[in-house]
């Protein structure tokens, strides 16, 4: 998914917008920082249980030399990923680096390794769990490593908005499409119900393929990708598209409205990407002339209309790897990533879109001491937060999960 393409043109030098060099300057801290680090749980929101025992702090200069002694003592019996949102304490340690449904399928790639450790979050290890084998174990660090946009979307009410569309007749021509940002029990919901997964860069082809199967799309559980797809890849109207909220009666809709829909988009957001504003992208052309935005389509509507270049987790890195040295981006993505496009490209200036600091908080729950904590307890042959998926449920998730790989 690419939006439209700034104007071009060669570029003043970046000395002359003030930049001398492009070492990365953290952005101010707000008070979301203070559970940036991991630190607590929150269980009334959040899947969250505290690690037993005494965890050391992350600057206990003894923590990377054990987690390296207990990966060693591991050996091929243990597979590490690292979303690309981890923090770089973390990302050192993982054997690969990727987005959510990358390392699911490196997993699933990986038979002979005996335990599978997650550093991201709950519907990752998840989407694991199901991919590979019933031999392998898999180990999500921190059980609070959640994600907001995945529970923003339960069961109970998924099936309850589905039978509203029973009852209006709309269900058999109403095809469920779920972003991989979802729970295991959405996944098989999609699954039985005739649907497909989809990640930011194949929503387009998942869409193309639901609407040849239906007259509309149950879209969940991200609403921006959901529209920003639809309209902007698809050439629907804004008016195709219907925004259900749960916690209201018939999803705040008429009956009308739901019949007439194309597109059903959820009520979910990104709590990262949700933050960036059509301000951020104003200000940020302001202060860098010439600067180009680039930004996920996680993002509101109005900010990825506004940006130059849009596109997955891989497609921004891709897409700075690309560009030519001297050239200013401004990068609407969560903070981690920011920062290591920065530090691995000196010779470009990376900046983050918005000034206020939009670590995923979730995310940064796995930390140095909780990894250090899960490799040792497999050292000493106990398997620690091991996320399982029903069988039930896996099916139908593995089934709209293979949908998706075969999509054209």
């Amino acid at each position: 998914m690419a939006a439209h393409i700034g104007a071009t043109g060669k570029r003043p030098p970046l000395w002359k917008h003030g930049y001398v060099t492009s070492t990365w300057v953290e952005p101010s801290s707000t008070a979301t920082a203070l559970l940036l680090l991991g630190q607590g749980a929150d269980p009334a929101s959040e899947r969250g249980v505290d690690c037993p025992g005494e965890l050391p702090p992350p600057s206990d200069p003894n923590l990377v030399a054990r987690a390296t002694a207990a990966k060693a003592a591991l050996g091929d019996r243990v597979f590490v990923l690292g979303h690309h949102y981890q923090r770089d304490e973390v990302i050192q340690f993982a054997d690969v680096t990727g987005d959510s449904f990358k390392l699911a399928r490196e997993a699933a790639a990986r038979p002979d390794a005996e335990y599978i450790v997650f550093c991201g979050v709950h519907f990752m290890a998840e989407s694991a769990d199901i991919l590979t084998t019933s031999a392998q174990q898999v180990v999500l660090p921190d059980l609070a490593a959640g994600c907001s946009m995945a529970d923003m979307a339960a069961l109970p009410q998924v099936e309850a908005a589905w039978e509203a569309l029973e009852e209006l007749g709309v269900a058999g021509s109403t095809v469920p499409v779920t972003y991989m940002n979802s729970s295991a029990d959405i996944k098989g919901f999609v699954g039985r119900h005739g649907g497909v997964v989809c990640t930011s860069s194949n929503a387009e082809r998942a869409l193309r393929w639901a609407f040849e199967r239906g007259q509309r799309v149950l879209f969940l559980p991200d609403q921006h990708l959901g529209r920003n797809t639809a309209v902007l890849k698809m050439g629907l109207d804004a008016d195709d598209c219907v925004l259900y909220d749960p916690h209201k009666p018939g999803g705040g809709l008429t009956a009308k409205q739901l019949r007439e829909a194309k597109m059903i988009l959820w009520r979910g957001h990104c709590s990262v990407h949700g933050r960036f504003t059509r301000s951020s992208v104003d200000e940020v052309r302001m202060r860098v002339p010439g600067v180009n935005v680039l930004v996920h389509p996680e993002c509101r509507y109005d900010v990825v209309t506004a940006a130059d270049y849009v596109g997955s987790t891989e497609y921004i890195i891709d897409t700075i790897e690309a560009a030519p040295a001297g050239s200013a981006w401004a990068v609407g993505t969560e903070l981690n990533l920011v920062r290591r496009l920065a530090n691995a490209h000196p010779d470009k200036q990376v900046m983050f879109l918005d000034r206020t600091v939009c670590y995923c908080s979730t995310m940064n729950r796995i930390d140095l001491p909780h990894l250090v904590w899960s490799l040792e307890e497999l050292v000493a042959g106990r398997v620690p937060n091991q996320i399982t998926v029903d069988p039930d449920t896996a099916h139908h998730a593995r089934v709209a999960l293979d949908q998706m790989l075969a999509l054209p």
